[in-house]
């Protein structure tokens, strides 16, 4: 174990999310953040930024190290982050093996570019050449596994365990991400952990196959067994009543939360509802500014539709579109977006 604070950034893919395995396992003070290519990159070396300034002011002793894996940056973030590291006094390291960022490789020295390994294998070999990482040897096949399909090494013995680990994580979206990356990045490193075990198994593809069901609803089971529609449903309702403060809105004096792309939303408004009387309303708007919104009998929210955006329906369960929606990678910009906008429709047409 090290007694360095991680802040780990990593794609959103197998490889990705194979990288921040690793790290999970060798780094016990450690944040982890998660992005697709484009502007989310930004947004998310943002978030490190602020995070490690908030912990340096409560304790400026750590030891902190910015990681990047399995994303390429270009010369513009390259040059931000490293203006951040150098004010902050952080140490910077980039493991990649995407040929796109070569041009950003060449210009600094933190940027460690190696196309022939899947950011995994590089990430393991990095681990294991500065901190002695799986001395003994437990990882080695999970990370050939991931290695194989990821530079698609068809020919090799694990690339078709790899596949279906690929499809195993591309596939789970019971959590959204952007509401809540921690449980959503708890829940796929699960999955690769469940992958390791079964890979020296025989026909270990076929029986990872046969089993991710299983495997999926036992991270979601807590009291007794159900659907795993119905498991999510209950698991990410408790998630939202965990967090209600953080994901509350108003609406003319009207007590609500808001999520983001939950989707499912008959089933999780209405028992988020049930199970917090102190709030009036539930809303779900997705990545285009389409909305639901739920009641139980406390607001006609099919006038709350109607007046915020020119939709309607029922006075328990209603929808409609927000204008000029602006999305965004970071929840709390979203959340502030939607509340600044049905204040304004709400002025506007009282």
């Amino acid at each position: 174990m090290t007694k360095q604070h991680l802040y780990h950034l990593s794609h959103i893919d197998l490889d990705g999310y194979g990288c921040q395995y690793l790290t999970s396992m060798s780094f016990k003070h450690a944040h982890f953040y998660n992005a697709n290519y484009g502007p989310e990159v930004k947004a998310r070396l943002e978030e490190i930024v602020g995070q490690l300034e908030r912990d340096l002011f409560l304790d400026n002793t750590i030891d902190p190290l910015i990681l990047i894996t399995d994303l390429n940056l270009t010369t513009k973030e390259g040059h931000y982050i490293e203006r951040e590291v150098q004010r902050l006094g952080a140490t910077l390291q980039l493991l990649d093996h995407h040929a796109s960022g070569a041009s950003a490789a060449e210009k600094f020295d933190w940027y460690l570019l190696d196309t022939s390994r899947s950011a995994t294998q590089i990430t393991y070999d990095w681990l294991q050449e500065l901190y002695g990482f799986d001395a003994e040897v437990q990882y080695k096949q999970i990370v050939k596994g991931i290695n194989a399909v990821d530079i698609w090494l068809d020919k090799e013995p694990l690339f078709e365990y790899g596949k279906v680990m690929l499809g195993m994580i591309s596939g789970a979206r019971e959590i959204n991400r952007v509401m809540f990356p921690e449980q959503d990045r708890a829940f796929k490193l699960t999955l690769i952990e469940a992958g390791r075990e079964r890979i020296g198994a025989k026909d270990a593809p076929i029986l990872l196959d046969d089993e991710l069901h299983q495997i999926k609803k036992a991270f979601f089971i807590e009291a007794k067994n159900n659907t795993k529609d119905t498991l999510v449903a209950f698991y990410v309702t408790r998630l939202l009543t965990q967090q209600k403060q953080r994901l509350e809105i108003s609406y003319m004096g009207y007590k609500g939360i808001l999520g983001y792309n939950v989707g499912n939303t008959s089933i999780i408004g209405n028992t988020f509802l049930v199970e917090n009387p102190d709030m009036d309303f539930y809303m779900d708007v997705n990545y285009r500014g389409n909305f639901s919104l739920r009641s139980n009998n406390k607001l006609d929210v099919s006038l709350m539709a109607a007046k915020i955006g020119n939709g309607g329906g029922h006075p328990n369960a209603s929808g409609g579109k927000i204008k000029d929606y602006k999305d965004s990678f970071v929840y709390a910009d979203v959340r502030k977006f939607v509340q600044n906008y049905i204040h304004r429709m709400s002025m506007e047409s009282t």
